[in-house]
């Protein structure tokens, strides 16, 4: 329930909605209308994102903690679960590994498990956890994806193929799901100038970058689609233009 006592009509989920690409959604999102339950690692950005989407006047839900940790997993569930309803989770938070980028034949197996706890099981866990009420609502997974899925750039490899593997969870979430309401699709969103970019490249003028925003009309007309239409694709959110190609 909201803050009014009354039930939203829309509920989003954003993970790593403390800045980047996840602030910007979330913001988005709420002046659309959603009610945003928001999470990320680190209490104090978050907070910062909730006062944003406060002074819009929606309704907004803060869960602090790291993706991973089944503790997290639980409190975002619960959240929903008073709310009643999740209309979009937005699977967003993500781990590019250590700090300039190692290679993929120095990259450390531990380093290695750890982006694929980030990147692929913890999309997958609170997917699961969810299913209930994205199918109550008809509702719409997005898993944030990335060129570096399909290009196999040196010191890429790990934060890759962790994307790659999301690729195809989401692929075959959508076919496993089909005809329940909900849809399922992956994104790359391109390169954006935000702190996961710029710890990918310590020291560089990631200037060129364009900033998270220039996403947001990919996101007015992915969610005006009709949720079978786009189920199961994946998309280029800097693209010139969006089509859905034929399966």
């Amino acid at each position: 329930m909201t803050a009014t006592g009354r039930s939203p009509a829309r509920v989003a989920v954003v993970t790593g909605a403390s800045r980047g690409l996840g602030a910007a959604v979330a913001q988005f999102l709420a002046r659309q209308g959603y009610a945003l339950i928001v999470n990320a690692r680190d209490p104090t950005r978050l907070s910062e994102t909730v006062a944003e989407i406060e002074r819009s006047g929606a309704s907004v839900f803060a869960v602090p903690g790291d993706v991973t940790d089944a503790r997290t997993q639980s409190a975002l569930e619960h959240v929903a679960h008073q709310l009643g309803r999740v209309d979009l989770l937005f699977n967003n938070a993500s781990e590019p590994g250590p700090s300039p980028l190692p290679r993929l034949s120095e990259l450390r197996s531990e380093d290695f498990e750890h982006i694929f706890r980030v990147n692929v099981l913890a999309p997958l866990a609170i997917t699961q956890r969810l299913l209930p009420l994205l199918r109550t609502a008809g509702g719409r997974v997005v898993n944030i994806s990335s060129d570096a899925a399909l290009g196999g750039y040196p010191g890429w490899g790990g934060y890759g193929a962790s994307k790659a593997a999301l690729d195809l969870l989401s692929l075959t979430l959508a076919n496993e799901l089909k005809g329940s309401g909900i849809s399922v699709v992956s994104v790359d969103p391109g390169d954006m100038r935000t702190s996961m970019h710029q710890a990918a490249f310590p020291g560089e003028d990631i200037s060129d970058r364009p900033l998270p925003e220039i996403t947001l009309p990919f996101w007015a007309w992915l969610l005006n689609r009709d949720p079978g239409e786009v189920s199961g694709h994946r998309f280029r959110a800097q693209s010139d233009r969006w089509e859905i190609s034929e399966s």
